[in-house]
C-alpha cells in the first residue's frame, strides 16, 4: 500500500483477480488433482515473467498451440509437464459482486480505467474466454486497455502512462489496484497511490480511505 497527498481523480482498476476470484486457489486444485508439485504453476509464470510463454501470450506474439508448446517446456524445467492449454479454464474467476459495486459508486465520482493482462480472443478455446468481460462491468469503465490488443503487458510502464494519457489525469491522482505487486511498483513509480488486493473487504477499506468515499 502507498498514499499519496494529492486529490484523485482517476481510479485504475486491474480485472482478475481484483473485480473476479482468484486463479490461484484454481490451480492448487488442478495442482492436487494431478499430483504435481505445489505452486508449480505460479513459479512457471514467475520465471522470466517479463518473456517467458505467458508472458509472449498476453502479448499476443504467439498463438495457443506456441503456448501450449512453450509452457510445457518451462515447467519440464522445473520437474512436472504441465500443458499450457490445460491451465486456460482456470483463469476465469467469478464476478465479486462487493468489488463491482465498490467500482459503481466510485465511477459516480471519479474517472475510471481497467488496464487488464488478457489473452488474445482468438487464441483460446476455453469456453469462458473473453466471456470474463461481462457488459455490466465494461461499462464502468472510461477506458480499458487490454494488453493483448496492443501488444503490452503489465508490469511494463507505458501501459500505464497510455491509460493516464487516455484518462487525461496526472498519474499522481490516480489510485490503482492489482492483485500481483510487481504490477503495482511502475504505477507507484510514477506517482500513483496503489493498493493490493488481498481480500474484498481490505482492497475496499484501503480504497475508501483513498477517495474517501463510501462504497459498501
Amino acid at each position: 500500500m502507498y498514499w499519496c497527498v494529492y486529490m484523485i481523480e482517476a481510479v485504475i482498476w486491474d480485472f482478475g483477480g481484483v473485480l473476479t476470484t482468484s486463479p490461484f486457489e484454481a490451480f492448487a486444485r488442478f495442482e492436487a488433482e494431478r499430483g504435481l508439485p505445489v505452486d508449480i504453476i505460479r513459479r512457471i509464470n514467475a520465471v522470466n515473467h517479463l518473456e517467458n510463454a505467458w508472458a509472449k501470450f498476453e502479448r499476443a506474439e504467439i498463438d495457443l498451440e506456441a503456448f501450449d508448446t512453450l509452457f510445457a517446456m518451462e515447467s519440464m524445467a522445473l520437474g512436472a509437464e504441465v500443458r499450457g492449454r490445460d491451465i486456460l479454464p482456470l483463469l476465469y474467476g467469478d464476478l465479486r459482486p462487493e468489488m463491482v459495486e465498490a467500482l459503481r459508486r466510485v465511477k459516480a465520482k471519479f474517472k475510471t480505467g481497467c488496464i487488464t493482462n488478457n489473452l488474445p480472443a482468438n487464441s483460446t478455446d476455453s469456453p469462458v474466454g473473453r466471456s470474463l468481460y461481462v457488459a455490466e462491468v465494461i461499462v464502468l469503465f472510461d477506458r480499458v486497455i487490454e494488453s493483448a490488443r496492443i501488444g503490452l503487458r503489465k508490469p511494463d510502464p507505458r501501459i500505464y502512462r497510455m491509460m493516464t494519457e487516455a484518462l487525461g489525469v496526472d498519474p499522481k491522482h490516480c489510485v490503482y489496484l492489482d492483485d500481483f505487486g510487481v504490477n503495482l511498483k511502475p504505477a507507484r513509480e510514477m506517482g500513483m497511490t496503489t493498493i493490493k488486493v488481498q481480500s474484498s473487504g481490505q482492497a475496499i477499506a484501503e480504497l475508501e480511505a483513498a477517495t474517501a468515499l463510501r462504497l459498501r
